[in-house]
């Protein structure tokens, strides 16, 4: 496992583990199997109704508390700085072990309350109560209102990204600010798997699609969170150590930017 430094002196684990609908009853064997498999970042959410599970998942590993990254996310209907504080509180109760990085999920700008929302997660930094704060599915405008309203610059950003949507705009923002590029839905739903670039890559260095496009994730410098519920599969995520993609490699995956989102748009949503 290789690791990414935050701008406030921790670190992230470059490869980690999404829980998004995964279902509550199968959470904690997911995540106890991830762990079991070399995996340390674990992706979770209020919104994803399974923190309890991820909390379990934990506790049957025999992997100790402090070699993880725990991720959990404010949700939308939370926003503001008491409502936040009180979400914080409901999810750590959930989880049973506090968070290492604490989300603002969506900035909600039609709500125009994600900068109490943030000076809510400042507080709980400062009181020691969550190592490192960021955001995610923010855009330039979210993130500079944040910033120069407070003065603190978010860890990382989450956003969604993949072979056909590359955000490469937000992520050199991202780079000029010091905050690190996290990737949700990292294989587009598999809507690249068949592109020729993929699947040439694929077939001349005996690699999935899958692990071509999470090596290119890792290549563009981002820190990458797929979702697998089947041990099979996060082996198979996790397997990337001998696969290095050329220049050319990157080149020709550029070429697949469609602007083609899966999720909301971040400027409308919430």
């Amino acid at each position: 496992m290789t690791y990414l430094k935050l701008n406030d002196g921790n670190r992230i684990p470059r490869l980690g583990i999404g829980l998004w609908e995964v279902p509550p009853a199968i959470t904690a064997r997911t995540v106890a199997s991830a762990l079991s498999l070399g995996y340390r970042l674990i992706d979770g959410a209020a919104l994803y109704g399974n923190e309890e599970g991820l909390g379990e998942g934990i506790r049957q590993s025999d992997v100790p508390r402090d070699q993880l990254f725990v991720t959990t996310k404010i949700w939308n209907d939370r926003h503001g700085f008491d409502e936040t504080l009180r979400a914080y509180d409901e999810s750590l109760t959930r989880l049973g072990t506090p968070p290492d990085l604490l989300l603002i999920h969506w900035p909600c700008p039609a709500q125009a309350r994600y900068v109490e929302t943030w000076r809510a997660l400042i507080r709980l930094r400062e009181e020691g109560r969550v190592r490192s704060i960021g955001v995610s599915n923010f855009n330039a405008d979210h993130l500079e209102r944040i910033i120069g309203e407070t003065g603190v610059t978010p860890v990382l950003n989450q956003i969604e990204l993949h072979p056909r949507l590359q955000q490469a705009e937000l992520r050199a923002i991202h780079d000029r600010l010091g905050i690190v590029t996290q990737s949700w839905t990292p294989l587009g739903q598999g809507r690249s798997f068949e592109a020729e670039p993929i699947r040439a890559i694929a077939a001349r260095t005996g690699h999935s699609p899958a692990q071509v496009i999470l090596r290119w994730h890792l290549q563009l410098g981002c820190s990458v969170i797929p979702r697998s519920t089947r041990p099979e599969g996060q082996a198979e995520n996790l397997a990337l150590g001998d696969l290095e993609l050329t220049e050319d490699d990157m080149a020709a995956i550029a070429t697949l930017e469609a602007g083609e989102r899966t999720g909301p748009d971040p400027a409308t949503f919430g």
